[in-house]
């Protein structure tokens, strides 16, 4: 028999319950978001229609008072625990009936019994979750004694009381996943407003809905003053079209987003920033929202470009150099006559060189070439260009493409204008039908270049190295590396080149 004098601390099989895993428990539904909840309040309707009563209550028995979440046919929403009947229900097994109030022992003086509400028929079926903490009751209430409810009645009760559980459950997962999210939340911008970059979320949209505390700082606008598209005014005017193409080139396809634009401080200065951003991608691979950084590169903006001037005005200088040892080289032709023949092969390949550098130089937006820097074939068609006609080509390049770098310009230059030079006056190219093929490939560790001259006068060995021969090995074999296999065939010269890929480019 459950001990009445203290309700509110035994259960129902004798143990004393601990408040404060009650009020824990209680904590966890978050009971202040169910008040006065619809679908309670429809099961409250429905219990007083059931059981024929003014009055229905959803009740939880709190620590000092008991709140009505969902009440039918009275207006106050809680009262002090120690007048409540449902803390007498909520440590039974099964429904508490009490026919007549004024009789009871346990509530004759009781304010709600003997006060304007004149409780004389009290019904509650307790509200216990699955491990066995009481939560309430869910009770109905005439003002006129009753000899008790129907067996209809009490299962209904029963049923309905499983139902209110059922939503106080729901409720507390929500509440659950509520917090989780509001720590998780809360954890995440901490993390952003103590990162030295700017950092900014969007929805799925492209819509800006966050930024954190470090944006505000920096730009100085007002919070919030920047969601949904305001973003874009923050930048330069000559930067604005341009980031707009490219976020919404990502947007459409998922591509991640980077640029580099003028972001408005606060004092008014236009900075150099580097804005990236990476989309989240959900299960199904959906994107969801969008994370990215804003981050302050003004300075190596600025040394970047003031290194860039340098390295041109240095470049510019070395092509100088050559354009004056070609006039000194014509210089001493003019007045060694003698001389001519070897001078203008020396010029020759002064100006090979001159080209290769030129192209492997440091440019500006508007100088730099139309080809990759570190490309070889790009190499190729520059120093190629005085040999062959534009409508009609005699020098195909073809094959795999190879990185190079400044370093094995110079020697590949030097090279292939030996051999270019050789076909012109010895070779393919000094019949108007020759042609000549370099084909490149990579084996292994190695880049083959292989030149092929078709359709040429009849070859023949010579019978002495030349200068050009020797040339041609201290380029490949000293500087590169490599080696050079050269082999006069009946029609045309073939020459195999294999260089150690490290040898073209530096790591």
């Amino acid at each position: 028999m459950t001990d009445f004098a203290s309700p509110a601390m035994s259960n129902r099989s004798g143990w004393r319950i601990d408040e404060r895993l009650r009020t824990a428990a209680i904590a966890e539904y978050g009971v202040e978001a169910l008040r006065d909840d619809a679908a309670l309040t429809r099961i409250t309707d429905f219990a007083a229609a059931l059981c024929d009563a003014p009055v229905a209550l959803v009740s939880i028995v709190e620590e000092h008072r008991q709140t009505f979440l969902a009440r039918t046919g009275v207006e106050p929403t809680e009262t002090p625990r120690e007048t409540s009947f449902c803390a007498h229900a909520m440590v039974l097994d099964d429904i508490l009936e009490v026919p007549d109030a004024t009789i009871d022992p346990r509530f004759a003086d009781n304010p709600l019994v003997t006060g304007a509400l004149g409780i004389r028929f009290y019904a509650g079926m307790p509200l216990v979750r699955e491990d066995g903490l009481p939560l309430g009751a869910l009770c109905v209430i005439d003002t006129v004694p009753r000899p008790g409810l129907t067996e209809l009645q009490r299962q209904g009760l029963r049923v309905l009381a499983a139902d209110v559980l059922a939503r106080l459950s729901d409720n507390r997962s929500a509440a659950q996943s509520r917090a989780k999210l509001d720590d998780s939340e809360g954890r995440f911008r901490v993390l952003a407003d103590t990162m030295p970059q700017m950092v900014w979320s969007t929805r799925a949209d492209g819509f800006h809905d966050y930024y954190n505390a470090r944006w505000y700082e920096f730009t100085g606008m007002p919070v919030g003053s920047t969601d949904g598209a305001e973003w874009n005014g923050m930048f330069h005017p000559e930067d604005q079209e341009r980031a707009w193409t490219i976020w919404q080139h990502s947007l459409a396809t998922g591509a991640p987003y980077q640029i580099e634009y003028r972001l408005r401080r606060a004092d008014g200065q236009y900075r150099w920033t580097l804005g990236r951003a990476l989309p989240m991608y959900d299960d199904n691979g959906t994107i969801v929202r969008w994370f990215g950084t804003c981050t302050d590169i003004h300075e190596q903006k600025e040394a970047s470009e003031q290194r860039e001037i340098v390295a041109h005005e240095l470049s510019h200088r070395i092509k100088n150099i050559f354009a004056v040892i070609s006039g000194l080289i014509n210089l001493s032709a003019r007045s060694n006559p003698g001389f001519g023949p070897i001078a203008s092969d020396l010029r020759e390949r002064v100006t090979a060189l001159g080209r290769a550098h030129d192209f492997v130089r440091p440019h500006s937006a508007q100088s730099r070439p139309s080809v990759s820097q570190n490309s070889l074939h790009g190499l190729l068609s520059e120093l190629f260009l005085p040999y062959q006609p534009e409508a009609a080509p005699r020098i195909y390049v073809q094959g795999v493409d190879f990185e190079i770098d400044d370093r094995s310009a110079t020697p590949l230059a030097l090279l292939f204008h030996e051999l270019a030079t050789n076909a012109v006056k010895y070779g393919a190219l000094s019949s108007d039908a020759g042609v000549v093929e370099i084909a490149t490939r990579r084996d292994g560790e190695r880049a083959v270049l292989e030149w092929q001259e078709r359709d040429g006068p009849v070859v023949n060995v010579p019978t002495k190295t030349g200068f050009g021969s020797q040339l041609i090995e201290l380029s490949v074999v000293r500087q590169l590396g490599g080696t050079v296999e050269q082999r006069w065939e009946p029609d045309g010269l073939r020459v195999a080149i294999a260089i150690p890929n490290p040898a073209l480019r530096r790591d």
